[in-house]
């Protein structure tokens, strides 16, 4: 079965899954089945973000037309609406399942119902502090989202798999004008057991704590901690995997080489042991790039792989983006299979150091930034050739 994962879906642009068929059950000598769930990655700074989803279509033809024939569709009647912040926490929302015939699937279009007179607020936001808006979704979205896909539907298995709705990236603030615009970042993955669970102290527990787990500076899955500071990524792919702790205002905190076996949740530390990273001083990086620019910030350790600190769309009208980041060393500590026996230690070398990497269109740009230090701002335009 392959893994599915790093797998960025904008309205607008293109969606690539690689899924092959795995667990049981479902389907007959010629049939398999198709399942869907639902679940969400933290979000930053909105008390509520809701998404109503009429139906997930598939196809064998990657050049199939919205009306040509061949399409099988998981059809939610009536649609459903779902506030992903409450899908945390390795929470599913179960979307349905399809009976597909054996065979390769290599298109499949995700379809998000229309903010009308009737329903307004069918995908909205709700700021927090603020008041309920409407999301915008682009037009053109009655067809669905079109995407490339390699699914393989054999004989009575089922594939299995979960949609991975990272809110705080999907949610783009469109600058002055108070509306807010939808870009759906999903990651694709299967519904594994595996994960990893752990504990963040009581005073972590906000709505910008994110803990995740990466590969190669890329976030495999994240969440946020619940009311009392636990947190659960899953499901997560057998592997190993650096997880980085990151809260406003407080040191990063990273755990390399966590690993992750068959169905199995690795602990990293215990509820009497919580990760408590000490208060760091911020800068704040901010510049411009081109509307629909994806910008993440990554910071690199002395030993390993870079760790993705934040990142999103940049502002939907004027292309503005800004980051606080703290300035302290990052506190890393090799993973331990006892859990509270983690021993920090800090990555001088890499204080206040950073690095940007933007993507459009599918070209990538890196820009290297000067350390930052505390008070500092560093502004850093993004253009691309």
């Amino acid at each position: 079965m392959k893994l599915l994962r790093n797998l960025k879906l904008a309205l607008g642009g293109l969606l690539v899954v690689s899924l092959a068929a795995c667990g049981g059950g479902g389907g007959t000598a010629d049939s398999g089945t198709l399942r869907l769930a639902l679940t969400d990655a933290p979000a930053c700074g909105y008390d509520a973000v809701n998404v109503t989803i009429q139906k997930i279509r598939v196809n064998q033809s990657s050049s199939a037309s919205d009306t040509d024939g061949g399409w099988s569709e998981v059809v939610l009647n009536p649609a459903v609406r779902v506030n992903l912040l409450t899908l945390t926490n390795g929470v599913l929302s179960e979307l349905g399942q399809t009976p597909l015939p054996t065979g390769k699937y290599t298109q499949l279009r995700l379809v998000l119902a229309d903010n009308s007179s009737a329903n307004p607020l069918a995908n909205s936001v709700l700021p927090t502090g603020g008041a309920e808006v409407a999301l915008k979704t682009p037009s053109g979205q009655q067809s669905g989202v079109k995407a490339n896909i390699d699914i393989d539907i054999a004989a009575n298995k089922m594939a299995d798999f979960v949609l991975d709705f990272n809110a705080c990236k999907s949610v783009v603030v469109a600058g002055n004008s108070g509306q807010y615009l939808l870009k759906p970042v999903v990651t694709v993955i299967p519904r594994y057991v595996s994960g990893v669970a752990g504990f963040v102290d009581a005073s972590l527990v906000t709505g910008n704590t994110s803990v995740s787990l990466q590969q190669g500076g890329v976030v495999v899955k994240a969440t946020m901690p619940d009311s009392t500071g636990k947190f659960l990524l899953q499901p997560v792919a057998p592997g190993s995997y650096t997880l980085a702790l990151t809260a406003p205002g407080r040191t990063t905190a990273i755990v390399t080489n966590v690993a992750v076996v068959t169905d199995t949740v690795t602990s990293v530390n215990a509820s009497g042991t919580p990760l408590n990273p000490p208060v760091s001083a911020s800068g704040t990086v901010n510049g411009i790039a081109p509307v629909d620019a994806l910008v993440s910030v990554l910071q690199p350790l002395t030993v390993g792989p870079s760790v993705e600190i934040a990142g999103g769309f940049v502002d939907g009208t004027t292309g503005n983006y800004s980051y606080p980041l703290v300035v302290n060393a990052p506190l890393v500590a090799p993973y331990v299979a006892t859990p509270g026996s983690l021993v920090f230690v800090a990555d001088t070398a890499v204080a206040g150091k950073y690095t940007l990497v933007a993507s459009l269109n599918g070209v990538v740009k890196t820009v290297v930034l000067a350390t930052l230090t505390s008070g500092a701002t560093i502004t850093a335009p993004i253009t691309f050739p």
